[in-house]
């Protein structure tokens, strides 16, 4: 994976002392994600580029100690997220303090950058950057959710670092390691002078500590001293570290809905209506068709529906029908979600559903969550070889959920990506697996 940073300041070539790198030498280091790279492709009195280039092993990632990766095929060696944080952590820990003996004034003042991503997840790159001064530009890659990302702006080389090292992950909404308690230190280090005042900054945090709600919490409650705010005014679940799974899978749906920019919504086996409340809170989506197979079930996600207020029950309908059987109805709609669905379905009626949902309703993206069987064991109260529900007809490890979602993505023309949801295990993986389809027309 690559990163360059440009300057025009003159001499341009000062950023060689700013950065602790000489731009006549080329330099490099071997880091926990790989051996970083770092050379200068120009560099004179006008211009100066440094670019870091990152080398990942993908065999030696998934065996490394603490990997959440299970696959030697992943995008890890060329999307831009929490490897290359870790080599920017590396490789110029010293420039990202600040600290320039050479240059002490320098290093204080805002001199013109340009950062260039070739292959970044860009859906949140232009919220999240635009408030710390950085003007956006992506050019998205074909059948995929990377794109050529180019920051503009005049920062403190320091301060354009911090930038990176918490938002590439960030964007990538996930980590190839382990994450503990020392994180949130990180997180608090390289997120001083601008985290707390950035308008994101519970999605930021959230999505840095890879949704570990202790980990959130005291997080935002430490930022939360330093913006001078009373904790109680933060994200209502400051109130409540211990959040429940179910509600963690929730979240994890919405904020892929808000990130996929949806407004008419499908909830698929929708049950007695627990995701369609949290669905109505968000006026973005301005249409949720709620289905399901259960007359009763319906009845009761209706009675639910009377607690909200007459505009949000105006966005929602209920429509009884079989995901097994194409509908034509279902046709249209910018997403679908199927929450803890699937293992509810005979594995011989599986390719039903998938017609019915990828190829006749087809929406541009379809969520997909279930939960990760690996994980059973670390349940107290569950024996052994028993499933988690009396009806699941199956429950996936998450190379074989994988496996199920690659074939679906590769006969119905969709891309698709995992995401882990709740606690995650070192071995185990997560309580939840949530694979997030796109169709390849989506640029």
């Amino acid at each position: 994976m690559l990163l360059t940073m440009t300057t025009t300041h003159q001499p341009a070539t000062d950023l060689g002392h700013l950065l602790h790198k000489h731009p006549g030498r080329a330099q490099s280091f071997t880091t926990s994600s790989g051996v970083a790279h770092v050379f200068y492709p120009k560099a004179t009195h006008d211009e100066c580029t440094v670019a870091l280039l990152l080398e990942v092993d993908p065999i030696a990632l998934v065996r490394g100690p603490g990997s959440t990766l299970t696959q030697y095929v992943n995008d890890r060696p060329y999307a831009a997220g929490s490897l290359l944080t870790v080599a920017l952590g590396t490789v110029f820990r010293t420039a990202m303090s600040g600290r320039s003996d050479s240059f002490p004034e320098l290093a204080k003042t805002p001199i013109p950058l340009v950062v260039r991503i070739p292959a970044l997840p860009h859906g949140l790159a232009e919220r999240l950057f635009t408030p710390l001064g950085w003007t956006v530009e992506t050019t998205a890659h074909p059948d995929s959710r990377y794109g050529d990302v180019t920051l503009s702006g005049t920062l403190r080389v320091s301060d354009a670092l911090k930038h990176l090292y918490v938002l590439l992950p960030v964007l990538d909404g996930g980590k190839h390691y382990w994450v503990s308690a020392d994180e949130v230190d990180k997180l608090l280090k390289a997120g001083d002078g601008w985290l707390a005042a950035h308008p994101d900054k519970e999605l930021i945090t959230t999505r840095y500590l890879v949704r570990r709600r202790p980990l959130v919490t005291s997080a935002l409650e430490r930022l939360a001293e330093v913006d001078g705010v009373e904790p109680e005014e933060l994200d209502n679940a400051l109130a409540e570290p211990k959040i429940s799974l179910a509600a963690q899978r929730k979240d994890a749906v919405i904020e892929e809905l808000l990130l996929a920019r949806a407004k008419r919504v499908l909830d698929l086996g929708c049950g007695s209506g627990a995701l369609l409340r949290a669905l109505a809170a968000e006026p973005q989506f301005t249409e949720i068709q709620a289905v399901d197979v259960s007359a009763k079930a319906l009845q009761e996600a209706g009675r639910g529906l009377d607690r909200l207020g007459e505009r949000q029950r105006d966005r929602i309908t209920l429509r009884q029908s079989a995901l097994t059987y194409a509908d034509p109805a279902l046709a249209g709609y910018d997403a679908a979600v199927l929450l803890e669905v699937v293992e509810h379905v005979d594995p011989s009626r599986l390719p039903a559903l998938e017609h019915s949902v990828f190829v006749v309703a087809r929406p541009r993206t379809v969520l997909v969550t279930t939960p990760n069987v690996e994980y059973n064991a670390l349940f107290e109260t569950l024996p052994a070889g028993r499933m988690r529900h009396s009806d699941h007809r199956f429950e996936w490890t998450r190379a074989e959920f994988a496996q199920w979602a690659a074939g679906v993505a590769e006969r119905c023309g969709y891309t698709v990506r995992h995401v882990p949801i709740g606690p995650e295990d070192p071995e185990r993986g997560a309580p939840t697996q949530m694979a997030v389809f796109s169709t390849k027309d989506v640029k």
